[in-house]
């Protein structure tokens, strides 16, 4: 923690961070207050999901910011404002969700694999192989476009999808590191005293091998985010009207050549997704140089 509040960049990220974290926090309150009349359109309209941006007519035409709309509204009359907020929940959500199965999938099976080795060894690796030949979005796509229509509700779709083909890497990382860390002398000498495999995994083996972990997943937070606004923007991620960046930019479709009139049903949701990625990357760079001894030495500290 120390390393991370003496960079500037990760101080940057973090300040970011909390901002989205606070707006996350409070979106009912923010809504209340600058759009008390949009929100009580949207607890009648959507039946108490907040999730659904509430709409102001059916009009194809998107409309300049107002009073009413300070953002504007999208394609179908969706309020900015409002998707723009509460879509700050939809990216932590997605982000920290998506992150965590594919985190938890991939360390225990690269642990498994890489402590036992041998046969188990042999076709969990094979597996790892097979998801890892399918080029990631695409596969992500492809598998959305497959489960959406059975499980097509909110953000779960995507989650799946991006689930699905994201634990590999996570394997991988933690499969090597495990392979060295078995071989050293304080395991040997927990082996020869007699001390169990859980024991020796939960006590020595985990917490030398977890850094590379934590560093990739702090840098995959903003990734998942993105690609799952991409899959939004495809069509196959969030449902129709649901508070995501990547939904709200999918409106834009029709409007690209018109974008220096409509310029607004693109620059806040492509901003509060950008400032977000950046965020975590931010703190994800700086994370891995607090943890990495090299690194440390390179930048003379």
């Amino acid at each position: 923690m120390r390393a991370l509040l003496k960079n500037p960049a990760s101080i940057a990220g973090v300040v970011l961070l909390i901002g989205y974290a606070l707006v996350a926090i409070f979106a009912q309150q923010i809504v209340d207050i600058v759009e008390p009349a949009v929100e009580r359109q949207a607890v009648v309209q959507n039946f108490g999901n907040p999730y659904q941006i509430p709409r102001d007519g059916y009009s194809s035409e998107p409309q300049p910011p107002s009073a009413t709309h300070p953002f504007g509204t999208t394609e179908g009359q969706y309020d900015l404002f409002y998707g723009v907020v509460w879509g700050t929940r939809t990216a932590f959500e997605v982000g920290i969700i998506i992150t965590g199965l594919t985190f938890l999938i991939g360390a225990v099976l690269g642990l498994v694999s890489a402590y036992y080795g041998g046969l188990i060894d042999l076709v969990l690796q094979r597996i790892v192989e097979i998801f890892l030949a399918f080029p990631f979005l695409l596969a992500a796509i492809t598998a959305a476009a497959v489960f959406g229509p059975e499980v097509h509700n909110g953000i779960l779709t995507g989650i799946i999808a991006l689930t699905l083909f994201g634990w590999p890497g996570y394997a991988r990382i933690i499969r090597g590191d495990v392979l060295t860390i078995k071989e050293r002398d304080f395991v040997l000498a927990a082996r020869a005293v007699g001390v169990g495999d859980y024991r020796i995994v939960v006590r020595h083996i985990l917490p030398n091998s977890m850094y590379s972990l934590l560093v990739v997943a702090s840098l995959d937070i903003g990734t998942y985010v993105l690609t799952f606004a991409a899959l939004s923007f495809l069509g196959v991620g969030a449902a129709l009207g649901y508070a995501d960046w990547g939904q709200i930019l999918s409106f834009a479709h029709d409007w690209i050549p018109s974008l220096a009139t409509y310029w607004y049903i693109v620059l806040y949701p492509g901003v509060a997704l950008v400032l977000y990625v950046l965020a975590w990357n931010l703190i994800g760079d700086a994370f891995r140089d607090a943890l990495d001894p090299k690194m440390r030495g390179m930048r003379g500290g």
